[in-house]
């Protein structure tokens, strides 16, 4: 559209709207903006000035089936609000007190109160249980091996899951099924505990043996074998004494 003078815009935008009207009542359809953008019912056609001297008039259609271009680009309705002016008088429709009440801390200007702050009585997260272990928190709780017992082992024999004089590791264990360590427990090492009797030998090779476990064990014909588990912390001290032992 070619730029018009002030004087004549209110009527060249009037005849525009009585004539896309027409069209698309017709048509249903008129494409306009380089033959790119369809005019839909619902279309609107405003007139918006540059300067006091020039005003230019913009054509926004409105329709579903649109395609979009950078004439027709707006926010989604509701999309984009302004945030509420508290405290600008009655004419803001938020009474007297803006909804801040009438007196107390939070009526008052600064920071109000702390997360979880209930007015000096005792608060929902002291009054409620505290859970012990791993659920409340206690890092320290959590297993640092999958456990197997004795017993465990003997059953396992009984039922020829496994066979007398075998080496049994956390991997055979696992393939027998008496260890099902799945999630935080596949990472870990294996540890046996001394729960139970053993009447047959078995070579076990394991992270760690509780002392009843190894003289079980022992005593049984087999053999308690320590393997390295998981990988160790590094830390200074223990680099700078392997070091020193290198050399």
């Amino acid at each position: 559209f070619k730029v018009v003078s002030p004087r004549n815009c209110r009527r060249i935008r009037e005849e525009m709207t009585s004539s896309f009207a027409m069209m698309i009542n017709t048509t249903k359809a008129s494409t306009f903006i380089r033959g790119e953008t369809t005019l839909k019912a619902g279309s609107s056609v405003k007139s918006s000035s540059s300067s006091r001297r020039h005003a230019s008039v913009s054509v926004r259609a409105a329709g579903d089936d649109e395609r979009l271009r950078l004439h027709n680009l707006s926010p989604l309705p509701g999309s984009r609000r302004k945030p509420t002016r508290k405290g600008r008088g009655y004419g803001a429709g938020q009474g007297g007190t803006c909804g801040y009440g009438m007196r107390g801390q939070k009526a008052r200007g600064g920071t109000g109160t702390r997360p979880g702050f209930e007015g000096g009585q005792t608060p929902m997260y002291r009054r409620f249980p505290k859970l012990k272990g791993i659920a409340g928190g206690m890092s320290a709780g959590k297993p640092k091996f999958v456990t197997v017992n004795v017993s465990d082992l003997a059953q396992a024999l009984a039922d020829s899951k496994i066979s007398a004089g075998q080496d049994v590791d956390l991997d055979t264990l696992k393939s027998v099924g008496l260890i099902k360590a799945t999630g935080y427990y596949r990472n870990l090492p294996l540890k046996v505990l001394g729960d139970g009797e053993l009447t047959q030998g078995l070579k076990v090779k394991a992270a760690a043996f509780s002392a009843s476990a190894s003289e079980k064990l022992a005593a049984a014909g087999g053999e308690a074998i320590l393997v390295e588990g998981k990988k160790p912390k590094w830390s200074r001290e223990a680099h700078e004494a392997a070091q020193a032992a290198a050399k």
